[in-house]
C-alpha cells in the first residue's frame, strides 16, 4: 500500500449533496425505494444525524450517514470511492463515526449490511464488529409495498 494522502473530515455542506448521491450510486448504495436526497435532508434536519464527508486534496473520497435514536448509533452509506480504495479510507471515515457517536455519549453502533455483501462482511469484521443474532423488521409507514424481495 502507497502512502496516500489522509481523509479530512468534516460534515457535509449543502455544495456537496450532488457529489455525495453521485459518490452513492458509483458504490453501488441507492436503491429505488430510497430517495438518497430525502435521506441525506432527513439526516441533516436535527442534530441527531449527519453525513461525515471524507476528502482527499478537497476531492470527496468518502462518506458515512452517522446517527443515533436515543439509544444506540446507526451508521448507513459507508462509501469510498472506488478511485481512492486499498488507502484505509474506509476504516478512517467508520474512526469518525464512532468518535461522532462517542461524542454524544452513544455506546454502542449497529449497522446492516445485505447477507449477499461478503466482502462487506469481511471489512466490518476486520473492524472488530460482531454479527448479531437479530431478525430486521420494516413497514412503510406512507402505505407503499414492502421493499422488493422482503415479506
Amino acid at each position: 500500500m502507497d502512502s496516500a494522502p489522509a481523509l479530512a473530515i468534516s460534515d457535509i455542506t449543502d455544495a456537496d449533496v450532488p457529489a455525495i448521491i453521485a459518490l452513492w450510486q458509483r458504490c453501488g448504495l441507492t436503491r429505488p425505494w430510497n430517495d438518497p436526497a430525502a435521506d441525506i435532508a432527513l439526516a441533516r434536519r436535527g442534530d441527531s444525524s449527519t453525513i461525515l464527508v471524507g476528502r482527499v486534496g478537497g476531492a470527496i473520497a468518502a462518506s458515512a450517514m452517522v446517527g443515533h435514536d436515543g439509544h444506540r448509533g446507526w451508521v448507513y452509506y459507508v462509501s469510498v470511492d472506488p478511485d481512492h480504495r486499498g488507502r484505509d479510507h474506509g476504516r478512517a471515515i467508520m474512526a469518525a463515526a464512532e468518535d461522532w457517536l462517542r461524542a454524544r455519549g452513544v455506546l454502542k453502533l449497529m449497522l446492516m449490511v445485505r447477507g449477499d455483501n461478503t466482502k462487506v462482511q469481511a471489512f466490518y469484521h476486520q473492524l472488530d464488529y460482531a454479527v448479531q443474532d437479530s431478525v430486521v423488521f420494516s413497514k412503510w409507514l406512507d402505505g407503499r409495498d414492502p421493499t422488493p424481495g422482503m415479506k
